[in-house]
């Protein structure tokens, strides 16, 4: 398929009684992605589920990894949607990592490990993923980068080698500056790749403060004619849950990446670089 629809989840933290009124709200918030293949949540927004823990314990959040996994699953399956379940804290081999998942139509399921963790995950105890994978589906190749990660130019850049032609980052900042730095990136990383980045970001103050996200998310391009100059297709209000949503032209990047104005990719001379 050529053009795919995408939609991007702005997933504000709330006070919530049960698991249920998480599931509740998500729903509500793909009621909002009709149309779309795919759709992407935050990093980490599964926090907001601090609300049903004694002394909002983060260290519990893996605890919720069995309802979470079975609630997308049944989304994904329902709405015939990709959806890329933002990341969660998970359990495995007795070590926790912050895991991206890609919930299939079909029911399969897909992971992206977090391989570039921030320093506050580091004294967190999060162990780090070692791989970055392509996901090939029907409508396109697809990648995972999560937050900080972006901010590597080289796992872009692997992943566009792969065949990554969209991007989805799931991105929780703590604060504007935060926030800018995973932006900034996914714009440059657009440009460096001649790829679609879609960057979703968790807003809102935590239950015990602190961890304030900061967000404004978006749907990027390279900044080629016809899309915006700027390089933004669509973005969020600032700080507030919503969804946004673009209809994404893969036949048109592949065009401007052997013949745009600016084409990046193709002109890469890699044996002079020093790497």
């Amino acid at each position: 398929m050529e053009k795919i629809h995408v939609s991007c989840v702005q997933f504000a933290y709330k006070p919530i009684n049960t698991f249920d009124d998480f599931a509740k709200n998500v729903k509500n918030l793909l009621n909002d992605t009709k149309g779309s293949q795919f759709v992407l949540f935050p990093e980490t927004f599964t926090l907001e589920l601090q609300y049903l823990i004694p002394n909002y314990n983060l260290t519990r959040i893996p605890e919720f990894t069995a309802q979470y996994v079975e609630l997308f699953t049944e989304l994904s399956r329902k709405n015939q949607q990709y959806i890329i379940a933002g990341s969660h804290l998970v359990i495995e081999n007795e070590k926790e990592y912050n895991i991206s998942y890609l919930f299939c139509p079909d029911g399969n399921i897909f992971k992206h490990r977090k391989t570039h963790l921030f320093p506050l995950e580091s004294q967190m105890g999060v162990t780090p993923g070692d791989e970055l994978v392509i996901f090939e589906t029907e409508f396109g190749k697809i990648a995972i980068i999560i937050c900080y990660e972006m901010e590597f130019p080289e796992v872009a850049r692997t992943l566009t080698l792969k065949g990554a032609e969209i991007v989805f980052c799931p991105s929780y900042t703590v604060g504007e500056h935060a926030f800018w730095r995973v932006r900034h990136s996914c714009q440059a990383r657009a440009i460096e790749n001649q790829v679609f980045i879609v960057h979703s970001c968790m807003v809102g103050t935590a239950p015990l403060g602190g961890i304030e996200g900061w967000g404004r998310s978006s749907i990027i391009s390279p900044c080629e004619p016809p899309w915006n100059p700027n390089g933004i297709i669509i973005e969020a209000e600032e700080n507030k849950e919503m969804v946004i949503s673009a209809v994404l032209d893969l036949k048109l990047l592949h065009r401007k990446r052997k013949r745009g104005a600016a084409p990046t990719l193709k002109d890469r001379r890699p044996e002079i670089y020093d790497m």
